[in-house]
């Protein structure tokens, strides 16, 4: 085949067709260093193996010494098969591909896998299969296992956009399609068509609201002991997948088959959204120059050592990343980092009308609950575009904590800085006149001149109370134990700021709205508006817990 002619002196070879254990065939572009037999990195992508990103990130691998083959999936772009279903061949298919890769005159039989979000999620699948030639991964903005990121039953609404984006082999565009009313449509098993088009996948997926076989086929988390691999995590604060960075860090770090691997894993954490290490600002906070990284050089760096065998010339720790508010890049030998200590900041006061407050001290015995309303056709807002593009930053929510039916917390002005480093969680009791309900947790840094900006949140359904295996009964006025995972943060707060938490039932259109009626939220069209009850005394001692890394002087918060 003669070479093509290029501007940049590589070598390049398009719709090469590969065939899989079935005899479907997958096309993929192939860009090649200068010298070879190389290693070779792979994407296996529903986005366009020929898109201008592929294209530079192709280029950069190969100037890098590395051979890069870019895949459609199976169903999507060049590639055949179809209908295009999400996940299920993607392990399989993937783990062909690196076979086919590392046979081929032109590679050293070593093949990483590289890619984010659901490229980030079809590596863990690829490895689950066992290819002998795949060395490292390299994986960013990767997804969490079903309902770890959507633990109400039913999968972010955004999802929506994404089925809509991906209804055919090429990228679909839907400037005109009215996306604020297709996500206050119900029921939801039809939201599909109420954006213009049918998913048969975004309807199976809704028939499958708990933790099941049908999930199980398409999870890795549990089975990170079956892996031997060293993988580079990389992700942003306000990546909208980015509590399955830490959690997938720790889980190869605890449990990957040998020393070998479980020392091999690093980890990457800058202020960025789910396009990683493409902006130093969000939402109209800055974070800084050096926001931005040359990430590129960090992935090349990390499969140099691991498939080449270059070692560095100093060691990299395996956390490295940026602490928001001090605005600077710190190396940690784990996550969380050992300095950071757990803090019960004790709910005290009344929430309502933005009065409660934050404090060290447990209330005292007879201290009132809290009521609020929920009300699932007015629900508190989640401050986000309508395109989905990115689901919330570093955004304002001091409009959203005037409403009535947000609770709020805040301790006094910080007289020293508090660094909150590590996953946060909010422990509470709570109760319900409804046969369902939502608890909703936010974490929020208060400036001096009033912007309350969002920094982790999270989210529990009382039926799911216990996990996601089983949907329990909800009984009204009875009192439950719960605990919201509100992800992870690392950020300093600086003196003259304050800590927030604001408690709520609704963070739409993020989350489903729950209906109240303990029914399926799948079909129904009706729902009750409720009465929920936050209980903060000393029987109930409901409390955020913060992983504080360092505190000066802790009597401002008596």
């Amino acid at each position: 085949m003669a070479t093509p002619m290029t501007t940049d002196g590589l070598r390049r070879l398009f719709n090469v067709r590969v065939s899989m254990r079935d005899a479907v065939e997958l096309s993929v572009d192939v860009t090649f260093p200068t010298t070879t037999p190389a290693p070779a990195v792979v994407v296996v992508t529903p986005y366009g193996k020929s898109s201008q990103r592929a294209a530079d990130v192709a280029a950069a691998y190969a100037h890098g010494g590395y051979v890069f083959v870019a895949a459609d999936v199976r169903g999507r772009g060049d590639s055949d098969g179809g209908p295009f279903v999400p996940y299920r061949r993607d392990g399989r298919d993937g783990a062909d591909l690196v076979a086919w890769i590392a046979a081929q005159e032109w590679c050293t039989g070593e093949v990483a896998t590289w890619g984010g979000s659901y490229a980030g999620r079809v590596q863990w699948l690829i490895a689950l299969e066992q290819p002998p030639a795949l060395k490292a991964m390299v994986v960013q903005v990767c997804p969490s296992d079903p309902h770890v990121e959507w633990p109400t039953g039913i999968q972010t609404l955004m999802h929506i956009h994404w089925h809509a984006a991906t209804d055919g082999r090429a990228s679909q565009v839907r400037p005109h399609v009215d996306w604020e009313a297709v996500l206050r449509h119900l029921p939801l098993v039809d939201l599909d068509e109420a954006a213009g088009f049918r998913s048969e996948t975004w309807r199976e997926e809704l028939g499958h609201q708990t933790t099941d076989a049908y999930w199980e086929e398409i999870s890795y988390q549990q089975r990170m002991h079956e892996l031997d691999l060293p993988v580079l995590h990389i992700s942003g604060w306000y990546d909208d997948e980015e509590v399955g960075t830490p959690r997938n860090f720790n889980g190869m770090r605890a449990s990957a088959l040998s020393e070998r691997a479980r020392n091999a894993q690093r980890m990457v954490m800058g202020p960025w959204g789910h396009a990683v290490n493409t902006t130093q600002e969000l939402s109209g906070i800055d974070f800084g120059p050096g926001a931005l990284i040359d990430l590129r050089a960090v992935e090349i760096a990390f499969l140099d050592q691991h498939l080449k065998g270059i070692e560095p010339a100093s060691p990299p720790a395996p956390v490295r990343m940026f602490v928001m508010g001090a605005n600077e890049w710190r190396d940690e030998p784990c996550w969380p980092p050992p300095n950071a200590a757990e803090v019960a900041y004790h709910l005290t006061g009344s929430g309502v009308g933005a009065t409660g407050r934050l404090a060290l001290d447990p209330p005292p015995a007879d201290t009132p609950a809290d009521t609020w309303r929920h009300d699932p056709f007015e629900p508190v807002p989640f401050v986000m575009p309508p395109s989905a593009a990115q689901l919330g930053g570093p955004d304002d929510y001091r409009d959203v904590e005037g409403r009535d039916d947000v609770l709020v917390f805040t301790t006094a002005p910080l007289t020293d800085a508090v660094e909150v480093i590590g996953p946060v969680r909010l422990h509470a009791y709570v109760s319900t006149t409804g046969h369902d309900t939502d608890v909703v947790a936010r974490l929020i840094d208060v400036h001096p001149d009033g912007l309350s900006q969002r920094l982790c949140d999270g989210i529990v359904r009382l039926r799911y109370r216990e996990g996601m295996r089983e949907a329990l009964k909800v009984e009204p006025g009875d009192v439950y134990e719960v605990e919201v995972d509100m992800w992870d943060t690392a950020h300093r707060f600086l003196a003259g700021h304050a800590i927030r938490l604001d408690v709520m039932s609704s963070a739409f259109p993020k989350y489903d709205r729950n209906l109240g009626t303990g029914g399926d939220m799948v079909t129904e069209t009706d729902g009750v508006v409720v009465t929920n009850t936050l209980h903060h005394d000393a029987e109930h001692p409901s409390r955020l817990l913060l992983p504080v890394a360092s505190v000066a002087d802790d009597t401002h918060l008596r």
